[in-house]
């Protein structure tokens, strides 16, 4: 049996579990998906000598980034990107493994975030800095042609803080993105801190979270009248890619 897998920490807000494993019902496919809670990225290692049956592993936060020191190989979009969510595991005839990573995460928000813009939203604030918004900012500059400005508690040069955020500046970015675990199961009563006073109808809003499926954030842009999403969708869309990479490197 093959085995496939979720590392990270914490896990219990994923559903990737339950869709694999619904999957390898659904088509017969002799393979498990187990979570594989680390304490950090260096302990995919482990997972992978001890389990020697394993063919893939899913990343997720906080290790997207940190995970890329213990790969043997990217593929040029995961290194344009800077951060990885799937890795393929290659064992050679010699016996070697060989860890090889890539992103699904960047198509998977693409293809989910699309259909909800217009051609005026040219501009994004992305909330957060972590791994998971260099999928984002990547999706929106490199494939949907927006102007991305990242929004921090700790800004770097260039970046925003919460306080910058006035009524003319949300005005000017029309799309947010929360990039950030704030609302994620079980912590429910969190939310970033934006003026939510200041969203319209004309927003969008993106949350990467779908664990509960209506985060505080959209419920707050959705009382101002904002389209809104959560992360369901993209993860489906990454899961099934993140299948389509494990399956490659068979």
């Amino acid at each position: 049996m093959e085995r496939y897998g979720l590392i990270g920490k914490p896990l219990g807000h994923s559903f990737s579990q339950k869709y694999f494993t619904e999957k390898f019902t659904r088509e017969n496919i002799d393979a498990r998906y187990d979570p594989y809670q680390l304490d950090s990225a260096e302990e995919i290692l482990n997972v992978v000598r001890e389990q020697e049956n394993v063919c893939g592993l899913n990343v997720t936060i906080p290790y997207k980034r940190d995970v890329i020191a213990f790969l043997d190989t990217l593929d040029d979009e995961a290194r344009a990107i800077g951060a990885v969510n799937v890795v393929a595991v290659h064992r050679d005839e010699l016996g070697k493994t060989i860890l090889m990573g890539h992103n699904s995460d960047v198509n998977g928000f693409t293809n989910s975030i699309k259909p909800l813009l217009k051609p005026s939203d040219r501009k994004a604030l992305i909330l957060g800095t972590g791994g998971a918004s260099k999928a984002v900012v990547y999706g929106l500059e490199k494939k949907l042609g927006l102007e991305v400005k990242f929004v921090s508690r700790h800004p770097q040069e260039g970046q925003l803080c919460y306080e910058d955020l006035n009524e003319p500046l949300m005005a000017e970015f029309t799309v947010i993105v929360n990039a950030t675990p704030l609302g994620m199961y079980p912590k429910v009563d969190e939310c970033p801190n934006i003026p939510y006073q200041f969203l319209t109808p004309n927003h969008v809003c993106f949350d990467l979270v779908y664990n509960p499926e209506e985060t505080l954030f959209l419920k707050k842009a959705a009382m101002q009248g904002a389209k809104v999403k959560n992360g369901l969708e993209m993860l489906h869309l990454q899961a099934d890619e993140s299948w389509e990479f494990w399956q490659q490197h068979k």
